[in-house]
């Protein structure tokens, strides 16, 4: 069965930072390719980034290039996003998931405000 399990969700102040992480089983985690998504409150799921298979490559969406960062560690079957200078615009859900799969776990929140 495969499960994603997100973490590292909180409250943060605007211009914060945050790093989420997510595990990842029951499947191959070094041969697939990787993607964050968020659902803000009042809008549709949001691409984040994706990463491939063997973290040589990352994409953004271009509201997230220069503030967030990619990662995985495939030895420890674990993704990461690191969030710097957060806005309020960034709250969300935040959900790690396989490039092109609807996300499967329960996400971890995140709120930035003063």
């Amino acid at each position: 069965e495969v499960q994603l399990v997100e973490s590292g969700g909180g409250w943060v102040q605007p211009g914060g930072s945050l790093k989420l992480s997510c595990v990842a089983s029951g499947f191959t985690f070094s041969n697939t390719a990787m993607e964050w998504v968020r659902h803000p409150p009042e809008w549709g799921v949001e691409w984040i980034s994706s990463i491939n298979s063997r973290g040589q490559a990352t994409t953004y969406a271009d509201y997230a290039k220069d503030r967030f960062t990619m990662s995985r560690d495939n030895s420890k079957n674990t993704m990461y996003l690191q969030m710097n200078n957060l806005l309020p615009s960034d709250t969300a859900v935040y959900y790690c998931a396989k490039v092109g799969v609807d996300p499967r776990g329960q996400g971890t929140q995140v709120t930035v405000s003063s």
